[in-house]
C-alpha cells in the first residue's frame, strides 16, 4: 500500500522557500547585498533593468569563493555563517539561513561568478529554474558577481503581482538606502536602466545621510548617544518641526540590521510625546547595540521582526535616549547667528530692505486668503443683530459667490464666540455650538471637489519655486502620477535624481503649509494598495488639502465673517460633519440647561 504522505522534491521546496524570501526584486537585492556585506567587502554595485524584472546584478569586491564553495552555496541550508545551534544566540551576520541563493535561483535564470583572492581564475555557474546547467572557469576581478535574469519566468502568477518598473525600482532604491545607511564605511552604487541613481562614497554616518537623504534633511538632524545597562543607542533624530504623516522615515537598526519593530517605534514616539502632535512621525536614524544573546532575529525569513529578552529595558533606554536630546531643544540654538560673522549683518540689511519695499507696495494689510472665511486680523466685538452685517465684506477673495441667506445655518441667531474657536448660536429655545474649524473645512472641501470635477484645482504660482527631495519609492510614485498632481493643483517637474521642483500650488494653500501637505499627499498615495486606485483616494486627498488650508485653533471672527460662513454652510452637502467625519454642530436644549441648574 502506497503512503499518502510524500517527501517533496527539492525543486518544489526551493520554490516554496522562494515564496517566503523573494517577494519582489527588492527582496532579491536585499539577500544578495546582505551576503556581500557579510563577506566584508568594501564596495557594492547594484544594477537593475526594468525594475529588476529583466536583470538584477550585484557586484562586490569581497574575498570571493572557491569552486567548491560556489557550488555549495546553491544547496539549501548551506551557509558559512553558523555551524551549531548555539551560534543562533550570537549572530553577528545579516544572513544565516542558507535559503536565499537556492530560492532565488529556483525562480530565475541565475548566474554566479566568483574569484577567490590569490587565485588565477574564477568560477562561473549558470542555473535555470534551480537546475545547474553549466559550470566553467572564467576570468574576472577578485570578488563575486551575481546576475539574476527574468525573475519569476517559471512562476507567471507571481510575476503578475509585481507593479510597474518605476515602483519596483523605487523599492530597490529605498532598500539600498537602508542598507547603505547601516554601512557608511562601504561604498554603494545604484544603477537603474544604465543610469547611475546614486553613488555613496565611504565615510562617516553624517556624510552618508547627506548623500542619501539630502543636505537639507541631514542638516536638521541631531546626534543621539546614550548607553545604559548593556544597551547603547546612537544615531540622529529630527526636531519636532521636521515630521512626516507616517513612519516611512524610521531607520532603526539592531546590531547593524534594519528592523521594523513595534517596541522600538513605540519607544521613539513616546520620546516625542511632549514635542509632536499626534498622527505625525519624526525622521530618525537609530542604531541599537546590545549583546546578540539579548535579541532573537530568527523570527521571520525577512528578519525584519525581532524579539528582545528584556523588552522593557530596551524600550526605556530608547525612549530616554530620544527624550534626552529633545529636552535640550538643540534646534533652537541652530537658528542663532554668529555675532562675529559679518555676512549675517549683510543678510539682515538685505532682509530689512525687502521688508520695507513690501510695506510700501502693500496698500492694505496682508490677509490669509482661504476659501470659506475672510479671517479677521484682529478680534471684533460681535453684534448679533442681522442688520449689523457688513455688506462690503469680501467672504471669498478667490471669486466664489456667497449664496443668498436661505437655509438652516443662515437663519440661526448668532450670539458670539467661545474661546475664539466655537460659534454660539440660538435656534428657538435651543443653544447651538458650531466648531468653526470643522465648518470651514467642510466648505473648503466642497469647493475643492467642485474645482477638481471641473478639470483641476485653481493654482497659485510660487514666487520662488521650492525644491523637494523625496525617497526613491516616493519619486517613483510621483513619476507615475504627475498628471493627477497637476489636477490637484501642484505643478511639479523633475529636477534631477529624486529631487523635484514645485512651481505652483493650490490657491487655497498658497499662504499655508503647502510643502507639508504635498509630502503628506505623496505618502498617502504611496500607501495605496492594488485594491484601491487613485480615483478612490481623491476625496481623502482633497480632505487633507482642505484641513491644511483652514485656520486651526483659536481665531476671533467678526459677525460678518460668522454669517458668511453660516451662509456657505447652507450651500454645501453633508454640512453636519467635516470631511473626516467629526461633527460640526452640537445642540443643547433648554430642558438640558434647566436640568443643569436644577430647575426641573
Amino acid at each position: 500500500m502506497s503512503t499518502r504522505i510524500k517527501i517533496l522534491p527539492e525543486s518544489l521546496t526551493n520554490k516554496i522557500a522562494a515564496g517566503e524570501v523573494v517577494e519582489r526584486p527588492a527582496s532579491v537585492v536585499k539577500e544578495l547585498v546582505e551576503n556581500s556585506l557579510d563577506s566584508g567587502c568594501g564596495e557594492v554595485i547594484v544594477e537593475i533593468e526594468a525594475g529588476g524584472k529583466r536583470l538584477i546584478k550585484v557586484t562586490d569586491h569581497g574575498p570571493g569563493m572557491s569552486r567548491e564553495d560556489a557550488l555549495l552555496a546553491l544547496e539549501r541550508h548551506a551557509t558559512s555563517k553558523i555551524t551549531a545551534d548555539t551560534d543562533l544566540f550570537t549572530l553577528s551576520t545579516l544572513g544565516f539561513r542558507g535559503e536565499a541563493i537556492p530560492s532565488i535561483a529556483s525562480v530565475s535564470r541565475f548566474t554566479l561568478a566568483t574569484r577567490e583572492r590569490g587565485e588565477l581564475e574564477g568560477t562561473e555557474i549558470y542555473c535555470e529554474g534551480g537546475k545547474i546547467k553549466e559550470v566553467r572557469a572564467c576570468g574576472m576581478a577578485e570578488g563575486t558577481v551575481v546576475s539574476v535574469r527574468n525573475l519569476f519566468f517559471n512562476t507567471p502568477a507571481r510575476l503578475k503581482f509585481l507593479k510597474s518598473n518605476e515602483t519596483e525600482s523605487g523599492h530597490v532604491g529605498d532598500l539600498l538606502t537602508r542598507l547603505a545607511i547601516s554601512r557608511p564605511e562601504v561604498r554603494f552604487t545604484y544603477v537603474n536602466d544604465g543610469k547611475t541613481i546614486f553613488r555613496a562614497l565611504n565615510g562617516d554616518l553624517s556624510n552618508r545621510l547627506s548623500a542619501l537623504l539630502g543636505n537639507d534633511l541631514a542638516s536638521s538632524l541631531f546626534p543621539v548617544n546614550l548607553g545604559a545597562e548593556g544597551i547603547r543607542v546612537t544615531g540622529f533624530i529630527s526636531g519636532p518641526e521636521l515630521n512626516r504623516s507616517n513612519a516611512s522615515h524610521f531607520y532603526t537598526y539592531i546590531n547593524g540590521r534594519f528592523i521594523r519593530d513595534k517596541v522600538v517605534q513605540h519607544a521613539i514616539i513616546q520620546g516625542y510625546r511632549n514635542f509632536m502632535e499626534r498622527g505625525r512621525y519624526p525622521v530618525v536614524v537609530l542604531f541599537i547595540h546590545l549583546h546578540p544573546a539579548e535579541v532573537d532575529v530568527n523570527v521571520h525569513p525577512t528578519k525584519h521582526e525581532v524579539r528582545f529578552r528584556d523588552q522593557g529595558k530596551v524600550h526605556d533606554t530608547i525612549r530616554e535616549a530620544v527624550a534626552s536630546v529633545l529636552s535640550a531643544t538643540p534646534w533652537l540654538r541652530t537658528g542663532c547667528k554668529n555675532a562675529s560673522d559679518p555676512s549675517s549683518e549683510i543678510i539682515d540689511i538685505r532682509v530689512a530692505e525687502v521688508r520695507e519695499a513690501l510695506t510700501r507696495y502693500s496698500t492694505e494689510p496682508v490677509r490669509l486668503r482661504v476659501p470659506g472665511v475672510n479671517w479677521a486680523q484682529k478680534p471684533v466685538s460681535i453684534d448679533p443683530r442681522p442688520d449689523a452685517m457688513d455688506n462690503d465684506v469680501s467672504f471669498l477673495e478667490t471669486g466664489l459667490r456667497i449664496p443668498e441667506a436661505s437655509g438652516f445655518f443662515s437663519t440661526l441667531t448668532v450670539i458670539g464666540q467661545f474661546n475664539s474657536a466655537y460659534i454660539i448660536c440660538q435656534e428657538g429655545t435651543d443653544l447651538l455650538l458650531i466648531d468653526q474649524h470643522a465648518a470651514h473645512e467642510r466648505v473648503a472641501f466642497e469647493h475643492l471637489k467642485e474645482q477638481f470635477a471641473a478639470g483641476g484645482i485653481e493654482t497659485q504660482a510660487l514666487l520662488f519655486p521650492e525644491t523637494i527631495e523625496l525617497s526613491f519609492s516616493e519619486n517613483a510614485a510621483l513619476r507615475e502620477l504627475t498628471e493627477h498632481f497637476t489636477r490637484l493643483g501642484f505643478s511639479i517637474e523633475p529636477f534631477g535624481g529624486s529631487t523635484w521642483l514645485l512651481k505652483e500650488v493650490p490657491s487655497i494653500l498658497s499662504k499655508g503649509v503647502y510643502l507639508r501637505t504635498f509630502r503628506d499627499i505623496v505618502e498617502e498615495i504611496m500607501a495605496l494598495g492594488r485594491s484601491r486606485s487613485f480615483g478612490d483616494a481623491v476625496e481623502d486627498i482633497l480632505a487633507r488639502i482642505a484641513c491644511h488650508s483652514v485656520v486651526r485653533g483659536a481665531h476671533p471672527l467678526t459677525v460678518a465673517e460668522i454669517r458668511a460662513l453660516l451662509i456657505r454652510m447652507d450651500a454645501v452637502d453633508f454640512a453636519s460633519n467635516c470631511p473626516h467625519g467629526r461633527p460640526v454642530l452640537q445642540r443643547i436644549t433648554l430642558g438640558e440647561i434647566e436640568k443643569m441648574f436644577k430647575r426641573v
